[in-house]
């Protein structure tokens, strides 16, 4: 069975750390748009989900397609589904592309896509191998989740902790003993199955890590992942995009 997909983007203008983001300028153009033009160059059809009219403004003057929505969701997941349900779309699988996400690898969508070749999936979303390269600290890092998986490439559990534990060794030697993975926030659901998660009330897991993927795992939903060896470039601060613009400029000069 061949799927029809459709990418949503959420963006809100309101954020502590970066006020305006999605309105942010990177090399000439808006957050938005770079990112919107990506995804525009694998899926067929996208929209961006926002409750604030400037985005939508920006978004229609660069011929993009915007869905206003309410201002009370809790999370990019049930922004979502009332762009979805608003657009009216036939389509059977959403992905969810984060709006700070500027450099996102169009691999990165195939390979979400590709999880729905099998019809047992309800959920997807991707992991990456960690390089120990960059050492304990980074793995460390709350602000990076990590992924545990089973044989079949379904997610285990989700953590702001290091997972797995490795047991009679001193944790300096643990990247030396397991393989880790972090989480890169990209999702596609099946239609259907994004409406069940909407109506799920939060859980203790979830809550407890502040990992909104949790609360599906809990409720018995599995995730199927698939790799990705890409580099993101999330953009969260004022610096990031410092570092953005010259992450983009460097990249102009090599081509």
């Amino acid at each position: 069975m061949s799927h029809k997909f459709i990418g949503i983007i959420p963006a809100r203008y309101a954020s502590t750390r970066f006020p305006g983001k999605p309105l942010a300028i990177l090399g000439g153009k808006t957050m938005i748009e770079r990112v919107y033009t990506r995804v525009a160059e694998i899926l067929p059809e996208v929209a961006v989900a926002t409750d604030d009219s400037r985005i939508a403004d920006a978004v229609e003057a660069f011929g993009g397609r915007a869905v206003m929505t309410s201002d009370k969701h809790r999370s990019g997941t049930d922004r979502c589904l009332e762009a979805y349900t608003t657009l009216k779309s036939d389509a059977d699988v959403v992905i969810n592309i984060q709006g700070d996400e500027p450099f996102i690898a169009k691999s990165q969508i195939e390979s979400l896509k590709h999880c729905f070749d099998d019809e047992t999936v309800e959920i997807a979303s991707l992991a990456r191998p960690f390089d120990p390269q960059r050492g304990f600290d980074a793995l460390f890092d709350p602000n990076t989740p990590k992924v545990v998986m089973d044989d079949a490439m379904n997610a285990l559990y989700f953590s702001r902790s290091i997972i797995p534990y490795v047991r009679n060794y001193d944790w300096k030697k643990w990247l030396e003993h397991a393989k880790y993975h972090t989480h890169v926030g990209l999702y596609g659901y099946h239609a259907n199955t994004l409406a069940e998660l909407c109506r799920l009330p939060q859980s203790s897991l979830e809550l407890a890590e502040s990992l909104e993927q949790l609360r599906w795992l809990q409720a018995g939903y599995k995730i199927r992942m698939a790799l990705t060896e890409e580099t993101n470039f999330g953009i969260d601060t004022p610096a990031d995009l410092e570092a953005a613009n010259e992450y983009l400029q460097q990249s102009l000069n090599n081509e």
